[in-house]
């Protein structure tokens, strides 16, 4: 049977990567008007652009991103929004995610993509984690970010989660700039990318639910630099127990 299915899934994945494309050149001229206003105004907007193109874009390939909430969001209020990475398509849901102005911290690779990577610069804090120079610089930029009153989000992981367990060791640079900028933590987590599109596969696509869980906020009121270790155990903890509570199905020890 999976031999017959097999080329209708490769269909299926030509006519989302069409859409995708021809979503994008159709939006990318609104882009560069934004553009014009400068990184944080003309942030915003690329940003809301962002999540228009995937508003259009995923209910066209039966994709439906649904947001779920175990305790409130402030909308006003800003956020170290920390979310597990295990799929190709998190990239494309981030967006959808969040209804309020953030800058996610990515991997510069992408930046190289014709078009594509023009939108990308303007919408992220671009890092090249093979470069301490380049990596202390997007951390000033997180934090003026963050002074301007707009959120960031972080992908800890900082790659795929390949490991079958619910999550991989975690990065400092997240709870270090929590602390030192006195902003709390909002874990997220993406529990259905991983089968709509299974990293390294991307004519894997398949169609289905994407749901986004917003968990309690870990405050970090009178921290120190000294407790960074100990708040990101704490919010790997709590991720780690969510994701199995949720049955995550890419987690296969218990």
């Amino acid at each position: 049977m999976k031999w017959i299915l097999r080329p209708v899934q490769w269909i299926y994945c030509v006519y989302a990567f069409v859409l995708f494309v021809a979503i994008m050149l159709l939006l990318f001229p609104f882009v560069l008007i934004a553009s014009l206003f400068g990184k944080t105004h003309g942030g915003n907007a690329i940003f809301s652009i962002c999540r228009l193109w995937g508003d259009i874009l995923f209910p066209l390939i039966f994709i439906f991103p649904k947001r779920l909430y175990e305790t409130s969001l402030d909308e006003t209020k800003q956020y170290i929004f920390v979310i597990n990475h295990i799929s190709l398509l998190d990239a494309g849901i981030l967006p959808l995610a969040f209804h309020q102005p953030v800058r996610p911290l990515a991997k510069v690779e992408m930046s190289r993509i014709p078009v594509f990577g023009f939108i990308y610069k303007k919408v992220t804090v671009t890092v090249d984690r093979s470069s301490a120079m380049n990596r202390a610089q997007s951390i000033r930029i997180l934090k003026s970010i963050i002074n301007k009153g707009i959120s960031v989000v972080f992908f800890p992981e900082g790659t795929y989660n390949q490991t079958r367990q619910p999550i991989k060791e975690f990065y400092n640079g997240a709870f270090r700039i929590a602390i030192e900028t006195q902003t709390p933590v909002k874990p997220v987590l993406f529990l259905d990318d991983y089968d709509r599109l299974p990293y390294g596969n991307p004519f894997s696509l398949t169609p289905g639910r994407c749901r986004i869980v917003f968990l309690s906020e870990v405050p970090v009121a009178g921290l120190a630099i000294s407790d960074t270790n100990n708040l990101k155990q704490k919010v790997v903890q709590i991720m780690e127990m969510k994701l199995r509570e949720y049955k995550a199905s890419w987690i296969t020890s218990q």
